[in-house]
């Protein structure tokens, strides 16, 4: 959950929430704010300095959501508040719970990736993207299963044959290519449309030159050794209409009606009948002939062939001739074209495209790089060969075990950091009778890996350090879930669960609830029929001395599903069935297959004031939160110190 601090009239609120950015761990020194020599202390509350920074992004952030702005001393006050309440919850340990580290954690984490990351590798993952949408390449492609035994080997194997010339691209592609519908065509799919397939076929595709073939390339979906046909100019998109006859699954006679139909239909289309009034009679495709026959805008490759070709061939406004497809015969009413948006208007989409596949890390690897470069981290290779040499040729014994993963040799080393080999191999997953080799794969990996985690740790430490933005969003996040969830305990929760208290307080405060109109107090019981009715009723007068909640427990435990119990209480003109019962209004109709058919109230009268607080529980609930509230303050003004700093508060009147 996300936590926003509001600040409304004399009380600071706390609102839930759903993460926008979620976030790994810094050191504690990041949950204190950084105060350098032009960022001085404003106020000192408990034992944490608050330095204006701080204060003015809240404040600054606290008037832009008000319409009338507070002055500089009431919002003080309201920051003060504020203030104490974390304090009482860092002094409750509530920042050291599980479940605290673990959200702030993974909040810091998501809010440190935009800064920490490579903006020059982004922007060269964006433009390659965006060029990729300036040309159309068509392309065939052999497809194997990659998840079928010995299909890495037999890719290689195909790819060998075809760069030597001693094997037909088509052929192959007929005998061995998975991808049905490309194969009868000898491998031929058509133009690659940037964006809908998988980012590694995509790329091969424009990396490629014309009638040169790609390594194999693994696309998460097979793998793929592609031919690169033609490379043009990007058409951009078209929108058209068509009508289709379909032919599958029809005898040669039936399909040669369909012919002479769809004949029928161009030529009167020609002649300049309606083309949408023609779609909406004639058409077989379920989904446009409703439309007028309309597909609206689509881009090279999206359409079958050789319905996509012929489209793109048509001029705004031309009818193509009949044609044929898979599906069946075909006539196309080319409508409309736009050009290929700008690299601004596409920026967003191709970003969100980034994040679903292998580029979405790229740009913080490459800030990672640079950081280690910058900090002088480095693998200690070296120490980890004379760890391996320890290891048995038999494999990895009990002893050799416990002697690496208590060695003292040093793994890395980053600035003035550094860890042994022994930290890093024993959070791992070394197994015993695991060989030299292994061990020695193992350990490289997991001293890479220990080195970059240190690195982006380090990273977000110095972010929270330098970058003032940064700081201020993760305090005002991790103030939140602290004074959130303390406030829960101390008030809201509170206020709704403690029967007793909230009953002390309406009584204590009972002239302050009052009605423009008297009310109807009651619990009506609804039954099925008046057998179940009655009985109810009278089983109800055994129940007399339950309060309201345990009267309609004990109710439907022994009822069930045959009554429905309800508290009610209402003014006349609130509720039918209430205005019938108790102010002389007309008996509301039910309908035949409604369930509950009779109802009679129980417990009935008319109040003329609030008798107790469940009369008036929203009220006297946000009343009471009040009251707690207050007290609660007023404890915390007791327990914690606050200093502020006047000459620093009177120079931000200026």
């Amino acid at each position: 959950m996300k936590y926003v601090v509001a600040y409304s009239g004399r009380n600071i609120r706390m609102m839930k929430k759903t993460p926008v950015i979620a976030a790994s761990l810094l050191g504690m020194a990041a949950l204190i704010a950084y105060a350098g020599p032009k960022d001085p202390i404003l106020m000192t509350v408990g034992n944490r300095d608050v330095p204006v920074s701080e204060f003015e992004y809240l404040r600054n952030k606290n008037n832009s959501q008000q319409q009338q702005p507070q002055s500089l001393d009431e919002y003080v006050d309201l920051f003060v508040n504020y203030r104490l309440k974390v304090a009482a919850a860092e002094a409750a340990g509530l920042d050291t719970t599980a479940t605290f580290l673990n959200e702030y954690t993974q909040f810091k984490n998501d809010l440190a990736r935009p800064y920490l990351m490579d903006k020059n590798v982004e922007d060269a993952l964006i433009q390659e993207a965006y060029n990729h949408m300036l040309e159309n390449v068509t392309v065939s492609h052999i497809m194997l299963d990659s998840k079928q035994p010995g299909a890495e080997a037999l890719a290689d194997s195909l790819l060998q044959l075809l760069k030597s010339g001693s094997a037909n691209y088509e052929e192959l592609a007929r005998q061995y290519s998975v991808d049905r519908g490309s194969s009868i065509r000898g491998g031929l799919m058509g133009p690659v449309v940037p964006g809908r397939y998988p980012w590694p076929f995509e790329k091969a595709s424009y990396d490629t030159p014309v009638g040169s073939l790609s390594d194999v390339v693994n696309s998460g979906f097979g793998l793929h050794i592609i031919r690169v046909e033609k490379r043009e100019p990007a058409k951009g998109e078209i929108s058209a209409s068509h009508i289709l006859r379909q032919t599958r699954n029809l005898s040669p006679e039936d399909a040669s009606k369909q012919k002479a139909l769809i004949d029928s239909i161009y030529t009167v289309a020609k002649a300049g009948d309606d083309f949408a009034d023609l779609a909406r009679r004639f058409s077989e495709d379920p989904g446009s002939a409703r439309n007028g026959g309309s597909l609206g805008f689509f881009g090279p490759g999206m359409m079958v062939q050789p319905f996509d070709s012929i489209a793109f061939a048509l001029n705004d406004g031309d009818i193509s001739e009949p044609f044929e497809t898979n599906f069946g015969w075909h006539i196309i009413y080319r409508t409309g074209h736009k050009d290929t948006p700008s690299l601004d208007e596409q920026r967003g989409a191709i970003k969100e495209a980034m994040q679903r596949d292998e580029r979405a890390m790229e740009p913080q690897k490459a800030y990672l790089a640079s950081y280690i470069a910058k900090h002088n981290g480095k693998v200690d290779m070296k120490n980890i060969d004379k760890l391996v040499k320890l290891v048995p040729a038999s494999g990895l014994d009990e002893a050799t075990f416990n002697q690496l993963c208590s060695s003292k040799l040093k793994a890395y080393q980053l600035g003035k950091k550094s860890a042994t080999l022994g930290e890093v191999l024993s959070q791992g997953a070394l197994n015993i009778g695991d060989t030299p080799s292994d061990v020695k794969k193992y350990a490289e990996d997991a001293v890479i890996a220990a080195l970059d985690n240190a690195a982006m740790e380090q990273a977000r430490a110095d972010l929270a350090e330098e970058n003032s933005e940064y700081r201020n969003l993760l305090n005002e996040y991790r103030d939140g879930i602290l004074l959130y969830n303390l406030s829960s305990e101390k008030v809201w929760d509170r206020a709704a669960t403690d029967k007793a208290g909230l009953e002390e307080f309406f009584k204590k405060h009972a002239s302050n609830y009052k009605w423009e109109s008297p009310k109807f107090k009651s619990i009506i019981i609804f039954a099925t029929n008046d057998s179940i009715l009655n009985e109810a009723l009278a089983y109800a007068e055994k129940l007399a001395d339950s309060d309201d909640a345990g009267f309609v427990e004990k109710m439907r435990s022994h009822f069930g599903r045959e009554i429905k119990v309800e508290r009610v209480i209402a003014a006349k003109g609130e509720n039918a069935i209430t205005d019938y019962l108790a102010f002389g209004g007309p008996k509301p109709e039910t309908r035949d297959n409604q369930k509950w058919q009779v109802y009679a109230p129980y417990r009935g009268r008319i109040i003329d004031a609030p008798e107790e607080a469940a009369d008036v529980r929203g009220l006297a609930v946000s009343d009471y939160q009040a009251e707690l509230e207050k007290e609660w303050l007023e404890e915390l003004h007791k327990t914690y110190k606050v200093e502020i700093n006047r000459s620093v508060l009177d120079s931000l009147r200026k």
